[in-house]
C-alpha cells in the first residue's frame, strides 16, 4: 500500500512548519507507524550528509531521525545553497549540478520535476505515512506559477494540507485569510484544517477567533500550539535576526541549566560570515553550562578578548575573507591570539587561515588567486567535484575518537609541514588512512575540514578543559548527551497535548495509533 501524506504549510517563513513536522514525524513513529520527511526543495546552507555521502537540509535529516529512520537524498531532492545575493549551488538527488542565478535556476526547474515525483513514489513504497513540509508562503502570487514545492506538490498527491501562522509575530488571523483568500478554489480544497503556533498566554482569549476562522472556512482549528522556549532545531535557511538567540539543533525542548553569563567562565565567539554555513556546528558549545557563545560581525567596542573565536564554514571562502578584512576582523583574530586566546577554522574558515586560495576555474571566487591569511601552512585548491562523506577519526592531541562530515570544494594541497589535527579512520563507512587538518606549532591556531567536530562530548569537553586550564580552571567532565530520543518525545509530547490529533488522523485516513 503507499503511503498517506499530510503537508504542513505556513503563512510565511518562520511560523513553525519544520518544529510541527518534526513533531509529527515522533508522533506518527511512536504510534506505530512507518514515518518519513519529504521538502521537495530546500534553500538552505545549512545542510548535512547522508549515509551514502549525498547532501540535504539539515531539518529533513533531524524529521529523518525523529522518525527513527536514516536521512536519505529521497527526502530532499534539490538543495539550494546560496553563494552570492543573485546566485547560488544547485543540488540535486544530493549531487551538486551547478551554480546557477535565479534566471537559470527559473529555466532549469521543468527539468526537476520528475526528480520529485520520483522521490515522492519511492518514499510511499517505504512507508506508511509521509510528511511533507511546504516552503515560506503557498499565495506568493509572484511564484506561483512556477512552484514545484506548496501547492504543486500537495496536488500529485492529492494530500491533505495544514496550514500554520504564526501568532507570536502579530495578525496571525489576518495572515491565514490571506493566505486562503491569495488561492485559488482547487488549492483551497486541499487545505483541510489550520494550526495556530507560537501562542503565549490564555487560550481562551482566542475563542471567538478561532469560531469565526471555522465558521468562515468550515475547516477545524486543529490547536493552538505554546511558545516552546528552549527549542534546540536545525535552522534552515539564517541566523535568528535577534542575535542572543542562536540556532541550534540537537536537544529539544531543552531543561534550563539555571547559569548565567556570569557563571559561563568561557568565552568564544563565532565570526558571523555573510555566507556562513552548517552554524549548527556550535550548538553543541552553545548548551554547554560554562560557554558563553556569541556570534559577531565586527570586533566589539569592549576590551575583553574571548578564550577561542572560530572562523566556521562558508559557501563563499574568497568574498567571506574579504569581509573578514574590510570588517578589520583579521586584526582582532590577530589580537585574540596574541592574548593567549585559540583561533579555529572549520572548512572555508580552515581554508582562509591558510596562503593561498587557488581557483583557477572560477568555482566560488571572481579570481584565479587570493591571498589567505597565512597562519597555516596551507594551499587551497578549488575543484568542481565536492567531498562529501562521514568521517571517523583520532584527534591527535588528545587520543580521543572523533566523528564529523566533510562538505566541501577546496582541496589542500600538501604542505611540506604536517602537523593534522585528526588522523581519519574511516570515511563514508570504508577503511582510510588519511590526516586532516593543520595545526601551529604552538596550537594556538588549527583548522579542519569536519564539520559536526564539537558534537563528540568528550573531545569537545577536552577542548573546552584546555581552555578552562589556561585560566587556572578546574575541569568539568564531558556532558551526557544520551538524551536526543528523550528530547524528541518531548517535543512530541507537547503537540500530542495541544493538537487533535485525532481530527488530524481522520483527515490523512487513518483511524489512529496502531
Amino acid at each position: 500500500m503507499r503511503a498517506k501524506a499530510i503537508m504542513i504549510q505556513g503563512t510565511g517563513s518562520d511560523v513553525g512548519k519544520s518544529v510541527l513536522a518534526t513533531a509529527l514525524c515522533r508522533i506518527f513513529a511512536q504510534d506505530g507507524y512507518r514515518v518519513a520527511p519529504f521538502k521537495a526543495q530546500n534553500m538552505s546552507n545549512n545542510s548535512d550528509v547522508t549515509p551514502d555521502g549525498g547532501e540535504i537540509s539539515r531539518a529533513q535529516s533531524e524529521q529523518a531521525k525523529a522518525a527513527g529512520i536514516a536521512p536519505s537524498v529521497l527526502m530532499n531532492p534539490i538543495l539550494l545553497k546560496p553563494m552570492t545575493d543573485v546566485g547560488a549551488q544547485v543540488v540535486v538527488l544530493g549531487k551538486p549540478v551547478g551554480t546557477m542565478t535565479a534566471r537559470e535556476y527559473q529555466a532549469y526547474k521543468p527539468t526537476l520535476l520528475h526528480v520529485i515525483t520520483q522521490s515522492l513514489e519511492a518514499l510511499r513504497r517505504q512507508t506508511d505515512i509521509l510528511v511533507i513540509e511546504g516552503a515560506g508562503s503557498p499565495a506568493e502570487i509572484n511564484l506561483k506559477a512556477d512552484d514545484l514545492v506548496n501547492m504543486w506538490v500537495a496536488k500529485q498527491l492529492n494530500a491533505p494540507v495544514v496550514l500554520v501562522g504564526d501568532i507570536d509575530r502579530g495578525g496571525v488571523f489576518a495572515q491565514l485569510v490571506g493566505t486562503m483568500e491569495l488561492l485559488d478554489e482547487s488549492e483551497r480544497e486541499l487545505v483541510r484544517g489550520f494550526v495556530i503556533n507560537k501562542f503565549r498566554g490564555d487560550p481562551t482569549l482566542l475563542t471567538s477567533g478561532l469560531q469565526w476562522l471555522e465558521e468562515k472556512y468550515r475547516r477545524p482549528v486543529f490547536g493552538v500550539l505554546p511558545y516552546l522556549h528552549d527549542l534546540d532545531l536545525a535552522e534552515e535557511d539564517s541566523l535568528p535576526h535577534r542575535p542572543a538567540q542562536f540556532p541550534s539543533n540537537g536537544a529539544l525542548l531543552r531543561p534550563a541549566t539555571g547559569g548565567t553569563s556570569q557563571r559561563r567562565a568561557l568565552t568564544i565567539h563565532v565570526v558571523r560570515l555573510p555566507r556562513m554555513s552548517n552554524f549548527t556546528d556550535f550548538d553543541a558549545l552553545r548548551r554547554e553550562p560554562d560557554v558563553h557563545l556569541q556570534f559577531l560581525d565586527a570586533p566589539p567596542p569592549d576590551a575583553a578578548l574571548p578564550d577561542a573565536i572560530i572562523l566556521p564554514g562558508t559557501k563563499s571562502t574568497a568574498a567571506d575573507l574579504s569581509f573578514v578584512r574590510q570588517r578589520q576582523l583579521d586584526g582582532y583574530l590577530h589580537r585574540c591570539r596574541e592574548a593567549g586566546g585559540e583561533v579555529i577554522g572549520i572548512c572555508g574558515g580552515f581554508q582562509m587561515l591558510g596562503r593561498r586560495l587557488l581557483d583557477p576555474d572560477l568555482l566560488e571566487a571572481t579570481t584565479a588567486e587570493v591571498e589567505g591569511l597565512g597562519w597555516l601552512p596551507l594551499d587551497t585548491r578549488f575543484h568542481r567535484e565536492k567531498a562529501v562523506c562521514h568521517v571517523r577519526g583520532i584527534h591527535v592531541d588528545s587520543g580521543l575518537p572523533v566523528v564529523g562530515y566533510e562538505i566541501h570544494m577546496g582541496r589542500g594541497e600538501p604542505p611540506r609541514v604536517r602537523r593534522p589535527v585528526v588522523q581519519i579512520t574511516q570515511r563514508s563507512n570504508q577503511p582510510a588512512h588519511d590526516e586532516d587538518g593543520l595545526r601551529s606549532e604552538d596550537g594556538r591556531v588549527w583548522g579542519t575540514y569536519l564539520h559536526g567536530l564539537f558534537e563528540t562530548p568528550a573531545f569537545r569537553r577536552w577542548w573546552l578543559n584546555r581552555l578552562r586550564q589556561r585560566r587556572g580552571l578546574p575541569p568539568l567532565p564531558p556532558s551526557n548527551e544520551a538524551q536526543s530520543a528523550l528530547a524528541y518525545d518531548r517535543l512530541a509530547a507537547v503537540v500530542r497535548e495541544h493538537l487533535n490529533l485525532k481530527a488530524l488522523y481522520q483527515v490523512i485516513g487513518l483511524d489512529g495509533a496502531r
